[in-house]
């Protein structure tokens, strides 16, 4: 890859501007010049990630990263890890709620990158926000400079980038570093370092799908710290590549034959890719969102029961094939949202494929025998279209021999087919109660905290302080 990275014409071509100028932005970004419905936006995406980060509590994989903060963190300090409710440094509270609002594939995701920026940018930024005892209108400027940098740097990296790296992971070291590093008041220069550094750690691989591993937790994780790390030792004169992007032996060099450094810099300040990203609707890796909605809608049309339904092909982009391809045997239920059967058996069961779908599918045998039903077809308008366009086509083949075509152009949770208010709402309720991180009467003061985020004098904590013994 980093000989393609190298042969690259726009990489070679290249002045390295790209990195200075993006690192400006975000340093500079001021609210006042966001457009309204932009910070409206952000302020939604809190509250669902929010929702998500709160879902991750009793998880195995994140119990693991409650221990070892607490093992390794201090006893005490100024940011909040959502899931205990036990204070400690941001480093610490940053690692466990970035890792706790991915696992349960809910939180949002920005198509043109492949990118899930909330929970590497909201999570370092709270864990800032709360020791430094910034206004919410700092903690909003913060995040929306981290969701500019992020998405901008996954769509540099490109289609290949995403073959064999997690986007979320490598990008998101950038995103979480800008959000930071907004937070702290580093200059333009500044900034430009802690990229540097939080590119050189920059990391996160697919193979974990294979093996139903907790790797991608760690990607979220590792990805607001490194960036967090980057912001506070760029603020105290440590120096980084000022072109670990688009250099001759930067990042896309090393895992990109496709990047484009214009995509790096695209209408800063005119364009805002906040407001291009969406909700995720279905508890599952968003690319199996496209087909679960094209079987819904055949399954609502036409009321057929999972027992109806003899085959069905997903008409995909490569993406699609490349990630979910790995997984043919669920052997958890977080590696079952990475299997389009067991996604669609759940939409052909249940009409829904949510958490409380997936809490119970490795016992569902009618949606598991959907493993042997579905199969993945390259769809040559669909990955031309991808990843602007997220297309779901399905052909489903019934037992009594019907064949019924569905098709969904704007998938549920998409800027064109949005949640409202009151489905954020009700989605990050449902989160926080799905997991007992919060008890039925604390839910009223939590998102009324959330939604009134931007009139905060002071970021504080979200949730009320739990005593030792209770964990």
């Amino acid at each position: 890859m980093a000989d393609a990275g190298q042969r690259n014409p726009l990489l070679m071509q290249t002045t390295g501007r790209e990195s200075a100028e993006l690192a400006a932005f975000a340093a500079a970004l001021d609210l006042d010049a966001v457009p309204e419905e932009v910070v409206a936006r952000a302020v939604d995406f809190f509250v669902d990630w929010a929702g998500s980060a709160l879902s991750g509590r009793g998880h195995r994989a994140i119990g693991v990263l409650e221990s070892y903060a607490e093992t390794m963190g201090p006893a005490d300090g100024g940011a909040e890890i959502l899931t205990n409710r036990r204070a400690t440094s941001p480093v610490f509270a940053a690692i466990v709620n970035a890792a706790a609002s991915h696992i349960s594939e809910q939180d949002d995701v920005h198509n043109g990158s492949v990118f899930h920026p909330a929970t590497v940018v909201f999570s370092p930024a709270l864990a800032v926000a709360q020791t430094v005892g910034a206004s919410g209108r700092d903690f909003l400027a913060a995040a929306i400079a981290g969701y500019e940098v992020g998405i901008r740097v996954g769509e540099f990296l490109g289609r290949s980038h995403y073959t064999v790296f997690h986007t979320t992971g490598t990008a998101g070291t950038f995103a979480a570093a800008a959000a930071v590093g907004r937070l702290l008041g580093l200059s333009a220069g500044e900034m430009g370092e802690a990229f540097g550094s939080a590119g050189t750690q920059s990391a996160g691989l697919w193979e974990f799908l294979r093996d139903a591993a907790d790797s991608k937790q760690l990607h979220t994780a590792k990805a607001a710290e490194n960036g967090l790390i980057a912001a506070y030792l760029a603020r105290d004169g440590f120096t980084g590549a000022k072109r670990i992007l688009e250099g001759k032996q930067g990042l896309a060099a090393g895992t990109s034959s496709d990047a484009d450094p214009a995509k790096l810099v695209d209408r800063l300040g005119e364009r805002w890719a906040l407001a291009e990203t969406s909700f995720k609707f279905h508890a599952s890796c968003r690319h199996t969102h496209p087909a679960a909605d094209a079987l819904l809608k055949v399954v609502m049309e036409h009321d057929l029961a999972a027992s109806d339904i003899a085959a069905v092909t997903t008409h995909v982009h490569q993406g699609a094939v490349d990630v979910l391809g790995a997984v043919t045997q669920p052997q958890s239920v977080h590696q079952a949202k990475f299997s389009m059967g067991a996604t669609l058996g759940l939409v052909a069961t249940h009409r829904k494929a949510g958490l409380s779908e997936f809490a119970g599918v490795l016992d569902d045998r009618v949606a598991l025998s959907f493993l042997d039903k579905v199969d993945m077809a390259l769809d040559a308008e669909v990955d031309q279209a991808y990843p602007a366009r997220w297309i779901g086509k399905v052909t489903v083949t019934t037992g009594d021999g019907r064949r019924f075509e569905g098709r969904v152009d704007v998938p549920k949770g998409d800027p064109g087919n949005t949640l409202s208010r009151a489905e954020i709402t009700g989605k990050a309720r449902a989160l926080a109660l799905s997991s007992g991180a919060v008890e039925p009467g604390e839910l009223d003061p939590l998102m009324d905290r959330l939604w009134s985020i931007p009139e905060a004098e002071k970021i504080g904590f979200l949730l009320p302080r739990r005593r030792s013994d209770d964990g």
